[in-house]
């Protein structure tokens, strides 16, 4: 019985860490069609949400398996549990993905406002929280998960950053305030990319410690 749930919860991992890969792709294609005005791009991070929303019902699916046939110990149902919100918090993320490409396409083949530089390394920052919370969940590591915390600040200074230019910008020129609005919801949208990883960080410590702790502070 061990055995067999030992290797369903090694597939739980393995689709977990595949629909984070797509999560994480998604979100670097939303980003690049927005710099390259691209817009072959975001078409095909919309069309591929579907993708992103069937594995989290695949996943789902699973833990409800594992839960009903397996009868886990104690520490066995929190990780199971936590990657019930891990699932939801990388689905949400694939959202905003296609978000920021729908704003992509909004705005259309125009020239930006200003060139796209912060903008694209906060994003980065983001995505490498991915990384850095999908390997704390791959490896048990609750260290690693609460180095998301200072990780998010800097997402979150970025962010502060951008919205004043934003906002200098449109206040100076109000016909740039259409396209300011997007990039506006754009920087907004990566802030909270970076809420969900701290979210999947949270997971990470439950499943291993049994506590919850804020990492979104």
């Amino acid at each position: 019985m061990r055995q067999k749930f030992d290797i369903l919860q090694m597939d739980l991992k393995k689709k977990i860490i595949e629909m984070s890969d797509l999560v994480h792709a998604a979100i670097e294609q939303s980003i690049q069609s927005l710099k390259l005005r691209d817009l072959e791009i975001a078409e095909n991070v919309v069309a591929n949400d579907n993708i992103i929303n069937n594995y989290e019902r695949e996943i789902e699916q699973l833990c409800t398996h594992l839960v009903a046939t397996q009868q886990p110990f104690a520490s066995d149902l929190r990780k199971i549990v936590a990657s019930y919100k891990i699932i939801s918090s990388l689905e949400r993320m694939g959202d905003l993905a296609v978000d920021i490409a729908k704003i992509s396409i909004r705005i259309g083949s125009v020239p930006l406002i200003k060139p796209l530089i912060d903008l694209p390394i906060m994003a980065d920052l983001a995505i490498n929280m991915i990384h850095t919370a999908v390997e704390a969940f791959i490896n048990d590591d609750v260290e690693l998960a609460r180095s998301l915390a200072e990780m998010d600040h800097k997402v979150d200074h970025n962010y502060k950053l951008i919205f004043t230019e934003l906002n200098d910008l449109m206040a100076r020129d109000a016909s740039l305030a259409v396209q300011g609005v997007y990039l506006l919801l754009t920087t907004r949208y990566i802030e909270r990319i970076g809420d969900y990883c701290t979210n999947i960080g949270e997971e990470v410590v439950y499943m291993e410690l049994g506590v919850r702790e804020d990492l979104n502070r």
